[in-house]
């Protein structure tokens, strides 16, 4: 496993090369090809083990991830990153500098994360209202990730940075619960 210190130097490079001023690459396109990436890497229990073995020779693993960047269209950018995370032997941490690149660029882009669960998947006119209220709430822009928990039984719950607003029916009942037993 790769430390936080060592995920988080990787994410936060990626950044800088995605936000500068000569990247031409969208941040949105950045983390949408690194998560395809990715989940090809996942899908692949022959291909993870390519990338992690030491047994692989670094020019092996370093065409491998060429041929598999240009079946993807990856830019030259994502490639090239690919690429040294490989050359370092961090292809094993690939996930973990998706997911902290994707927060780093949420920051630098002025995003909070938001993370709704609902009982059911919501409608888009639900997921916009939420969002609306959210952005107001939170102050600013909000980037939303939507995930379906039954056990909610109703409503929603929403994490922003710190913060959890609940609408669920769970909720509701686990403080009426409360006031009952204090009463």
């Amino acid at each position: 496993m790769t430390s936080t210190v060592v995920v988080n130097r990787y994410a936060n490079a990626l950044a800088d090369v995605v936000v500068g001023p000569n990247a031409g690459l969208d941040p949105a396109v950045a983390i949408t090809q690194l998560r395809s990436f990715g989940a090809m890497v996942d899908g692949s229990s022959e291909l993870r083990t390519v990338l992690a073995s030491p047994a692989v020779s670094s020019a092996r693993k370093r065409s491998v991830i060429r041929r598999l960047a240009d079946s993807l269209e990856l830019h030259r950018v994502i490639r090239n990153f690919l690429l040294v995370l490989t050359d370092h032997r961090r292809a094993g941490a690939l996930k973990d500098v998706i997911d902290a690149f994707d927060v780093v660029l949420d920051e630098r882009l002025g995003f909070q994360q938001a993370q709704v669960t609902s009982a059911a998947e919501l409608g888009g006119a639900e997921k916009e209202r939420l969002a609306t209220q959210l952005e107001r709430l939170a102050s600013g822009k909000v980037r939303m990730k939507f995930v379906v928990d039954p056990s909610l039984i109703g409503g929603v719950t929403a994490r922003v940075g710190s913060k959890v607003y609940d609408g669920s029916v769970r909720g509701q009942l686990a403080v009426l619960r409360q006031r009952l037993q204090v009463n």
